[in-house]
């Protein structure tokens, strides 16, 4: 078996990668979102603010794609951390491609000079067993849910914005298609620095860390991976200040999916109801702008009461439930 690293211009390394994923989610996760080649070449290229990570692609000897390696080393902060992702074609799975992806990846961590790893899968005994078997430890979970746009009760949408609206009489909300006036980026930077204030669980992780050149990077990456970005903000009407918002991506290769980015309100501005106002404007405004969407997946640490409060009363769904595993090196 070889093991290469996958570069975005590789238009069929991309598509193998993909096809590799695709097998093994129709095993594990059939209603996983799964990127196209031109996404995933794109993630490649941008990343998620202009940080992309790094793909490696094992294939037999006779050229066949049968496992891929993604990772993620942050630069912005964590940067002793490499964040790994490894899918086994089922047809080649119990050959131990998957230990050796595991190995190539803690020597690269070693190589960068990183000593945490860590990795995520499905919420699968086997997955499970695999990862304690190379001395990782369970350390939160996520949950992927799913809103169904088509089925949506449009009249509980309206109802949670309304009755949001009392408790944030005090603000208004803002609602921008693209990148951030300037005038408002130093204040985004806080509110996005707010996400920090979400669950971390036992992860052995530092707190995120934003500017405004980082959050350029973050539009200019989803914009160049073709995607429409929206936020809905909540301003203080006395004082100026931002204090809250919610953003979510559209892909224009896939007009009807669309992914939340984010949600955050500022602590000193909670209790307002900001959450779920900006969500259930979000999706209102949605229905004007991109009639064709079907889905909006969104995830959350399994432990975040709040949030998933809010999105079970938007009828969100669960598609699937993340373990994240983590080990030193």
């Amino acid at each position: 078996m070889e093991i290469t690293r996958l570069l975005p211009d590789d238009e069929v390394g991309c598509a193998d990668a993909v096809a590799v994923l695709s097998a093994g989610a129709k095993v594990d996760c059939p209603e996983v979102l799964l990127p196209t080649p031109r996404g995933y070449a794109n993630g490649l290229r941008y990343g998620w603010d202009l940080n992309p990570g790094q793909a490696f692609l094992a294939r037999d000897e006779d050229g066949t794609a049968v496992g891929i390696l993604e990772t993620q080393m942050p630069t912005y902060d964590n940067t002793n951390l490499v964040w790994t992702d490894i899918q086994v074609h089922p047809d080649h799975r119990g050959r131990g491609i998957g230990s050796e992806l595991v190995a190539y990846a803690e020597r690269l961590a070693a190589e960068l000079g990183r000593d945490s790893i860590g990795m995520s899968t499905f919420d699968l005994p086997k997955a499970d067993a695999f990862a304690r078997r190379h001395g990782f430890e369970r350390k939160s979970m996520e949950v992927n849910r799913r809103q169904d746009i088509v089925g949506l009760d449009w009249a509980v949408v309206q109802k949670l914005y309304d009755d949001s609206v009392p408790a944030s009489s005090a603000y208004e909300l803002v609602k921008i298609t693209g990148e951030l006036p300037d005038e408002l980026l130093e204040g985004m930077v806080a509110v996005t620095e707010s996400i920090n204030d979400a669950p971390k669980d036992d992860l052995d992780i530092e707190d995120d860390v934003y500017s405004p050149e980082r959050l350029r990077a973050y539009e200019q990456a989803q914009l160049k991976s073709d995607r429409t970005l929206y936020r809905v903000i909540a301003r203080e009407k006395a004082t100026g200040e931002l204090a809250g918002h919610t953003t979510i991506t559209v892909e224009r290769e896939r007009p009807h999916i669309a992914e939340q980015n984010d949600t955050a309100v500022a602590r000193a501005h909670r209790g307002h109801r900001l959450g779920a106002l900006v969500k259930s404007a979000m999706l209102l405004w949605m229905r004007e702008q991109e009639p064709t969407l079907t889905q909006l997946d969104t995830w959350n640490a399994e432990s975040n009461d709040h949030m998933i409060a809010i999105n079970e009363a938007l009828n969100y769904r669960i598609i699937t439930r993340i373990p994240d595993f983590q080990k030193a090196l």
